[in-house]
């Protein structure tokens, strides 16, 4: 069995992360301040959520899927 990450669709290159969503932001991780790359995309260090730019090489590859 394969772990997929949580994939979020973001507008901006430059994205932060605390882990919240499902659970209250205390319980996340630190904030962090990610930068996406040439790639397309950019996973978070503390919770392996994943950040793709809408448009971006990683968001084409998304659709084709």
């Amino acid at each position: 069995m394969s772990f997929i990450p949580e994939t979020i669709r973001v507008k901006d290159s430059r994205v932060c992360c605390d882990g919240s969503g499902e659970v209250p932001s205390a319980l996340g991780h630190p904030r962090v301040w990610l930068e996406i790359d040439d790639k397309g995309y950019v996973d978070c260090g503390y919770c392996d959520r994943r950040f793709i730019l809408i448009g971006g090489p990683a968001d084409k590859d998304l659709k084709a899927a």
